[in-house]
């Protein structure tokens, strides 16, 4: 809008001095060149004369003569003889010397002297003509007009294409709000319509994008449902019939018994793993917000008791642990229900994909205002380095997000690292 402004500014501005140029050529060579000057004179002074002769004016007779000057603004009657001299301009009258100096100076300004015969004999007048001054106002007025159509024009142009664009753009938007979303939205220069253009079209983009991710997402609940729903079924029908055999069975029967009541403890382990894994899916994917009990605690107690019982776990499974503490006094605002299912989920990684000669590394560090817990294995070669669906690393970093702090994993060197961090107190 302004570049457009600006440009018609400027060619406003240049059809003025063009037009005004043109004009006042016009005046200075042909209105006042001298045979146009000496026609214009001569017929004022045939009107002049007629008017002295109908009314049979005095050469003195000032007041008639500045009536005839008043209705000429541009005409000025300077009259000469008869022992006086006067001009008459306008209606208004003025001495004028009687020198032969200031009478020659007269002729050389208004150029020659006319002679007039009035009712009491012969005088000699000066004829003034000013209307080029007229002349110019009327170029310079033309010539503000023409400055401002020129002007008009090119914002009108503007203008107009502007609209034009809005127009096409505001159809693109009716038809995106019926519910085709594939129709494009057209992006077309660099000004803050093409701006807006492109931004309404990332959104129609994200739009699309959103509502695809929903739809799969959608599916994924439907098939997670469906196979949840028959992986359930099946260790649940296992554990109530083993339940049903172990209270049918005879009290005598002492190995039937520990033997239906292993197999039903199996199966209700089966049935627990089936559970947090479908909480994972949900805490993931999910729309409600987490709800957490956080309190503050010893940073030190708490890290102790998490990664105690992540090494115990895992010395459990056979691996070695080494473990760094921190040194220094702090305390986190936490829900440690949450924080025990982060750290369950990296010790079910590090179950599935750490090799078992290499120690398994738990650092805690405290570091500018920072608590720090970080869990560090080697790859076990031969085995998929990265979950398929991701949902517990997602977990994690949901949790975290949910309790103020933040997770994060890298694989560098064969080694996996996973780390999570707090504000500390």
């Amino acid at each position: 809008m302004l570049f457009a402004a600006l440009i018609a500014l400027l060619l406003a501005v240049g059809v003025f001095f063009a037009a005004f140029g043109i004009g006042s050529h016009f005046i200075d060579k042909v209105y006042m060149s001298p045979e146009s000057v000496a026609a214009r004179k001569a017929q004022i002074y045939t009107d002049f004369n007629i008017y002295v002769r109908r009314n049979g004016l005095a050469g003195t007779d000032s007041a008639a003569i500045a009536r005839w000057t008043a209705k000429r603004d541009d005409v000025t009657i300077i009259v000469t003889g008869g022992g006086g001299n006067y001009s008459v301009r306008r209606g208004e009258e003025a001495p004028v010397s009687n020198q032969i100096s200031d009478l020659v100076q007269i002729a050389g300004i208004y150029g020659k002297l006319y002679p007039m015969r009035f009712a009491d004999g012969e005088y000699q007048i000066a004829i003034g003509d000013s209307s080029q001054n007229r002349e110019r106002v009327v170029f310079l007025i033309g010539s503000l007009v023409l400055a401002a159509v020129a002007f008009i024009a090119v914002m009108f142009f503007y203008i107009r294409r502007v609209t034009d664009r809005i127009i096409d753009l505001s159809e693109e938007a009716v038809v995106i709000g019926r519910g085709d979303l594939e129709a494009p939205i057209s992006v077309a220069g660099g000004d803050e319509i093409s701006v807006l253009a492109a931004e309404m079209d990332n959104m129609r983009r994200s739009v699309i994008e959103r509502m695809g991710n929903e739809k799969r997402a959608w599916e994924a609940n439907s098939e997670l449902i469906t196979a949840i729903s028959h992986d359930i079924r099946t260790p649940m029908t296992s554990l109530i019939g083993y339940l049903g055999l172990l209270n049918e069975s005879s009290p005598d029967d002492r190995e039937s018994r520990e033997r239906f009541a292993a197999a039903a403890y199996h199966k209700a382990l089966d049935l627990k793993d089936l559970t947090d894994e479908l909480f994972k899916y949900f805490l993931v994917f999910g729309r409600a917000e987490i709800e957490m009990e956080r309190e503050a605690y010893d940073a030190r107690l708490l890290v102790e008791q998490l990664v105690g019982e992540a090494a115990f776990d895992l010395k459990d499974a056979g691996f070695e642990v080494e473990q760094q503490d921190f040194t220094g006094e702090c305390k986190v605002v936490a829900d440690p229900m949450y924080l025990k299912r982060v750290m369950d989920n990296l010790v079910s990684n590090a179950k599935k994909y750490a090799d078992k000669t290499v120690p398994i590394v738990f650092r805690s560090e405290l570091s500018d205002g920072l608590l720090s817990v970080r869990m560090s294995n080697a790859i076990a070669k031969g085995v998929s380095r990265v979950e398929s669906t991701k949902i517990g690393l997602r977990t994690c970093e949901k949790i975290m997000q949910a309790m103020g702090g933040r997770f994060e994993t890298k694989i560098e060197d064969e080694r996996y690292t996973a780390a999570f961090s707090l504000n500390a107190e």
